[in-house]
């Protein structure tokens, strides 16, 4: 069990971290949508007909489709079946590097089948199938340093502690990003914990995973308001890089700005896929104002979008 790490905590934040640890749980999980879970299981048994022709004519091509559209949703044991069905030239072209790319977005999700199968195929594939690609997201508009302005928070979530949320609007304005996103992040990643601990080692209100927390000085990741700094410098960050994309900063956050570019949008895992859902809800919308001088924009999902820039 961790300790408290109280004696790194500013004296002002002392008595809210007592209460906080008191009042919230140990980490925020991430809920499944029912209705897509309930769209999933319809998929893949609807799928799983095609494939085997239970109750239908035999169509490995209409099976690939359906099994392609849950998959695509975060669905691993679609992804599997779907790198079975093309390792096997079963009712679709035989291919090993589709196969590649469908058990490996299965085995990062933790299915040990497809993992052991990714081995044989020759290892993941950057070659993403057309029937997994996200629509291209609208562009956001960039905002100068200068005139980027942070408006207050048009709504806290309720489950917000007043100290958090005071010292969020107090630091969001230096880093140009709006409460209502940094709420969000926090309410998904810990659920207002100052000491929440993940198995993956991330740490605190924003959950920073070491190299995170090295990457933006943050020190000690128990300290409410360096946790806090560090979270928003990402965010500033994944903000200019994804030009202002919420639905991919928020899948950044969640499974790494490296996931989303290979991927070339939200990353096919159902986690993610329930992050991205909940943050955006309790933001309440799609894009965000961003500082274009932070970072270059993503080379390939800028790639993408260029033939939306030329309309």
């Amino acid at each position: 069990m961790l300790t408290p790490a109280r004696s790194f905590l500013p004296s002002s934040l002392l008595l809210a971290a007592a209460w906080l640890l008191a009042a919230a749980p140990a980490r925020a999980t991430v809920e499944i949508d029912a209705e897509e879970n309930a769209l999933i299981e319809s998929l893949r048994i609807e799928a799983e007909g095609y494939e085997l022709g239970n109750g239908v004519p035999q169509d490995g091509l209409q099976a690939a489709r359906l099994y392609c559209r849950a998959a695509r949703l975060g669905d691993a044991k679609s992804q599997f079946n779907l790198g079975w069905m093309y390792t096997n030239g079963r009712g679709v072209p035989r291919s090993d590097t589709t196969a590649a790319f469908f058990f490996g977005a299965a085995a990062e999700q933790g299915h040990e089948q497809a993992a052991n199968m990714l081995r044989t195929v020759g290892g993941p594939s950057a070659e993403v199938p057309e029937c997994m690609r996200d629509p291209v997201p609208p562009v956001a508009a960039a905002a100068p340093q200068k005139s980027l302005h942070v408006a207050a928070a048009a709504e806290i979530p309720p489950a917000a502690p007043k100290p958090i949320v005071d010292l969020v609007q107090k630091l969001a304005p230096e880093y140009q990003v709006q409460p209502q996103l940094a709420l969000a992040i926090i309410e998904a990643e810990s659920n207002y914990d100052i000491v929440a601990l993940s198995p993956r080692n991330a740490k605190g209100l924003m959950q920073l995973i070491p190299a995170t927390a090295e990457r933006f000085n943050v020190k000690n990741p128990y300290d409410p308001a360096q946790n806090i700094r560090g979270g928003m410098a990402y965010l500033r960050w994944l903000l200019a890089y994804f030009e202002g994309d919420l639905s991919l900063v928020a899948a950044a956050y969640n499974a790494g700005e490296g996931a989303v570019e290979r991927y070339r949008g939200i990353p096919p895992y159902l986690e993610t896929r329930n992050y991205v859902r909940k943050v955006l809800k309790t933001v309440g919308r799609f894009t965000h104002p961003f500082d274009a001088s932070v970072a270059a924009p993503s080379p390939r999902l800028r790639l993408a979008r260029e033939p939306q820039r030329a309309r």
